[in-house]
């Protein structure tokens, strides 16, 4: 199975997103991916901290941090995925 590297998620409501973020964290747990890129945008931040939050409570999430410079700062969160 192909899974890409990131998931964008900007411009969905926290309605939409989270479905998607669980099932994306899923599929790249079992294609093996040791991380992953949520782009949600920097706007307000409400859909950051539900993302955030979703990550914190995910059985399949070891950590995550938002980007750095060139990574896209808080913008993205870069997700590192548990061990197989």
């Amino acid at each position: 199975m192909v899974v890409d590297l990131e998931l964008r998620l900007r411009r969905l409501t926290v309605d939409e997103a989270l479905p998607r973020l669980d099932q994306y964290l899923n599929a790249a747990f079992m294609a093996g991916m040791p991380s992953v890129r949520i782009v949600h945008g920097k706007g307000t931040g409400v859909l950051r901290k539900a993302i955030h939050q979703a990550l914190i409570e995910h059985p399949l999430v070891k950590s995550f941090r938002l980007g750095g410079c060139g990574e896209g700062d808080f913008g993205v969160t870069i997700v590192e995925l548990a061990n197989h």
